[in-house]
């Protein structure tokens, strides 16, 4: 089989979501302080995304070195789970941050632990049963009409999916609303209560409303393309299309680590830790708010 460079790209990308996010999961793994309920949520995400990684590189191997349908069944059913679990994270992050201000004074409760469970638990449950479905049957290898852009998946499988994403991406937009009215108000509760200037309060809403605006658009920006190439294509268009629109979505997995994880004030110090020795190892967290992270 002549190897493909779209396919040598993808298994690099595949290579570096691994690699960064292994760090993540390996941080968050072994690390005590670490179990509040926002670093379950990033963890979860780390772990689809790795799950991703390691799905592409599988899918580059087994194309190349073992071709098989059964094969094929299997690595396509880890990608479909890992994206799946990847989007779905970021869904309950996004309600976690949103609860985190909107109920700002129970949200360090039991209840708290118990909702990112269930989350949790709903998150990987619906990823693995969208990942099944091509292992159980529903897939196109005996009926090639039936393709879609993203073989051996069927076109009604991949059309559920799309309609997913965009039920998912409509949550995320409306609570992001939401959240960066909560951000302006407190803002400018407190420039009152401190008699700030209207220019520093100014500044900090400018600020906050930018970054819930850099983490919406870098999501959109990465899997709307395909989202959209899904429901439209064919499975007679050229692969070149796919490769086009899908390359962006894996970038997101890429991306997610040093938005979710990397940016986080004890992820750094832990990090720091081991690379360096920079920080002890017994250094005292700071609890902080889903919605600084």
């Amino acid at each position: 089989l002549a190897l493909n460079p779209w396919d040598v790209v993808l298994c690099i990308s595949g290579t570096i979501i691994s690699c960064e996010n292994a760090i993540v999961v390996v941080v968050i793994f072994y690390t005590p302080a670490f179990r509040a309920p926002m670093f379950l949520l990033i963890g979860s995400l780390a772990t689809a995304d790795l799950l991703a990684g390691l799905g592409l590189i599988l899918h580059f191997a087994f194309v190349y070195f073992m071709p098989s349908e059964a094969v094929s069944l299997l690595t396509v059913g880890l990608l479909v789970t890992s994206f799946t679990a990847s989007v779905s994270s970021l869904l309950t992050i996004t309600i976690d941050r949103y609860l985190s201000l909107y109920n700002a004074l129970t949200y360090y409760s039991e209840k708290t632990v118990t909702r990112t469970y269930i989350m949790l638990i709903l998150t990987w449950g619906a990823s693995i049963c969208y990942g099944l479905l091509p292992i159980m049957g529903w897939n196109c290898l005996k009926e090639p009409s039936t393709c879609s852009i993203v073989k051996p998946l069927t076109k009604n499988h991949l059309i559920i999916l799309s309609v997913s994403f965009f039920m998912v991406f409509a949550v995320m937009l409306q609570l992001y609303v939401q959240i960066c009215k909560i951000v302006c108000r407190h803002a400018h509760q407190i420039a009152v209560q401190r008699h700030f200037l209207a220019s520093s309060h100014y500044v900090t809403t400018r600020k906050g409303i930018a970054t819930l605006a850099v983490i919406l658009g870098t999501f959109a920006s990465c899997w709307l393309p395909f989202a959209i190439y899904c429901l439209l294509g064919d499975y007679s268009y050229p692969a070149l299309y796919t490769y086009v629109t899908l390359l962006p979505a894996t970038y997101n997995s890429m991306i997610n680590p040093v938005i979710y994880a990397f940016r986080n004030q004890e992820i750094q110090k832990v990090l720091w830790t081991v690379c360096c020795g920079c920080f002890s190892s017994t250094m005292p967290f700071r609890s902080r708010s889903p919605s600084d992270v």
